[in-house]
């Protein structure tokens, strides 16, 4: 049986990596891809784990390999040398299960690698004709090269941007109607089908809203392209627990991590007052924004105030999430680059 090796940061994992390891498990029996993760940098090692686990597994003959290392013994270089592969070569020896026959690498320091493995060296698109692109490029600015990235690393690089605010204020209207503009995907409010009412709201329905709310921002920011909206966050339904009932709202470390946003857009309570019979009245829907507003700023969150018409209010957002994360260069088509 011939065992291959590729090895590599991917840091993160792209289009051209992919087109390395499935390269590598056309020439060999039982592809190990070694995932080196040093302590600099940015991404965990952990989470790179999962990106290549998952873009494979449906392939039982490719076999990551998690390697963390600490640069002081082991170089961390993109310049090929004799020197720093001889390094490599013999940590490689120590941790691989069985000898390796054959290398792959897009890189020169290959040749040097297979040498002194006493292995084979096939080069694979040295040129980057098929994927002209390097990982650090796409670091420097995932959402313009997205298209670039691997579909298992694509999530963690959305963008998640929460549109809050009081009742009948357009949250749910604009929520889907930025989605539908990015051609992407949003999260509706989970509270609208755990609790069809303001007034028969309980402690209890809140924590299951908060719950089921952090399962679906996490559902859809699988399927998210860039750009993920989420119509409310758990600090609304904190909010209206110190509202209702004067409690706290008990969340988890699960519900706080889904609800880390990129940017708060906060829809003010200057829009036509609209009584669909699940919503407080118009008073204590006022009120409540009170309360909506000092539980972020009690929470150190910064947030975008929108107001004035329904269209102002749709023009507005897109505006901020142009400047926040799609100011690719000035002649940039930010409605194109969604696609």
């Amino acid at each position: 049986m011939m065992a291959g090796l590729v090895l590599g940061k991917f840091h993160p994992l792209h289009r051209g990596h992919l087109g390395l390891i499935d390269f590598g498990l056309n020439h060999c029996d039982r592809l190990y891809i070694l995932i080196c993760a040093s302590q600099t940098e940015s991404i965990s090692g952990d989470i790179r784990l999962q990106w290549v686990k998952a873009a494979y597994a449906n392939n039982p003959r490719a076999v990551p390999v998690l390697l963390h290392y600490d640069e002081q013994e082991l170089p961390n270089t993109s310049v090929s040398s004799k020197e720093v592969s001889k390094i490599w070569a013999d940590k490689i020896r120590q941790i691989m299960p069985v000898p390796i026959d054959i290398v792959f690498s897009s890189e020169p320091y290959g040749d040097y690698l297979a040498g002194f493995l006493q292995c084979h060296h096939r080069s694979y698109d040295s040129g980057r004709e098929k994927a002209p692109i390097s990982a650090s490029q796409i670091l420097s600015n995932p959402l313009f090269y997205w298209d670039y990235l691997s579909k298992p690393a694509q999530p963690f690089f959305v963008k998640k941007i929460c549109i809050c605010g009081s009742e009948s204020t357009g949250k749910t209207t604009i929520t889907e109607r930025l989605a539908q503009h990015y051609q992407t995907v949003f999260v509706p409010e989970a509270g609208r089908e755990i609790i069809p009412r303001t007034e028969i709201c309980t402690p209890e329905l809140l924590q299951e809203t908060a719950f089921r709310h952090a399962q679906m921002i996490e559902e859809k920011q699988k399927l998210a392209n860039r750009l993920l909206f989420s119509d409310t966050d758990v600090n609304t339904t904190r909010s209206y627990s110190r509202y209702l009932f004067g409690t706290d709202l008990s969340t988890t470390d699960y519900i706080e991590e889904a609800n880390r946003f990129d940017l708060w857009l906060y829809l003010g309570p200057d829009a036509p007052f609209v009584q669909d019979g699940t919503r407080l009245d118009r008073e204590r829907r006022n009120e409540l924004d009170l309360f909506h507003q000092n539980t972020l700023n009690a929470r150190g969150i910064a947030f975008d105030t929108i107001t004035g018409s329904w269209e102002e209010r749709f023009e507005r957002a897109v505006i901020l999430i142009n400047q926040r994360f799609l100011t690719f260069s000035k002649t940039t088509d930010h409605s194109a680059t969604t696609k």
